[in-house]
């Protein structure tokens, strides 16, 4: 049976919502992969943008990262059919849109505000030249949600993670589970770094993805000490 809207992301939702589709987890990650490259490539050949394509592509492989991290989270949280408290949190409040939303308004921002008062090329300049063409703005900014949205879904189940670690214990399985979905998060955090290389002349930038890192980091490690020391039965 297909999981209830008010139990999935929105980015589960949005995909369930569409007549007729109904792919498997493999299936949609690697449409996501393939459809995104392929309009990487389309737009560098036509605009000769090739030196934007190791940053855009990896951008992608972070974003597909980020997907199969969501779809993993919510089916093995669904499937230990934790406390319904903790699920309503992790997944019907959307706090992770909003999350992403702050975070994407932010990003756009200081690409468009911040970063050209300041001397030297702009991020926007060394990826897409002086005179950026639109559609590889539109593009870019596209592959930008893409993967702020995995950020900010990533950063609230870890806080989630934390909030059910401090009201809820579990038998030994069932925590084990749990707290492997906790390394999960510190593990895409970290795939999250490989941007950084992109980045590194942007030290606001690099100071929000190596901060998110550690932040995860550090709350996932919290919930995985509390939750196995509340292990029952």
């Amino acid at each position: 049976m297909p999981p209830h809207y008010g139990e999935t992301w929105v980015y589960e939702s949005l995909v369930g919502a569409v007549p007729g589709l109904d792919l498997s987890d493999r299936t949609a990650l690697v449409i996501q992969l393939v459809v995104f490259e392929a309009l990487v490539l389309a737009v560098a050949a036509v605009y000769d943008l090739w030196n934007a394509v190791p940053a855009a592509t990896v951008a992608v492989v972070v974003a597909v990262a980020g997907s199969w991290l969501m779809l993993t989270f919510s089916r093995t949280v669904r499937s230990l059919a934790p406390p319904e408290p903790y699920r309503q949190l992790l997944f019907g409040s959307s706090i992770e849109l909003a999350l992403s939303v702050l975070a994407f308004v932010l990003f756009v921002t200081y690409l468009f505000v911040v970063d050209p008062r300041g001397a030297g090329s702009t991020l926007l300049t060394e990826l897409l030249g002086t005179n950026p063409p639109v559609v590889a703005v539109v593009l870019l900014l596209l592959i930008c949600w893409d993967v702020i949205y995995r950020i900010g879904a990533c950063w609230w189940a870890t806080v989630a993670g934390f909030w059910r670690a401090l009201n809820y214990p579990f038998d030994a399985e069932t925590t084990r589970r749990l707290t492997r979905l906790d390394a999960l998060n510190v593990a895409f955090a970290g795939v999250q770094v490989t941007l950084v290389p992109f980045v590194f002349d942007h030290p606001i930038l690099v100071i929000a993805v190596v901060g998110h890192l550690v932040a995860v980091v550090v709350v996932s490690l919290g919930s995985v000490l509390l939750q196995r020391g509340k292990v029952v039965g």
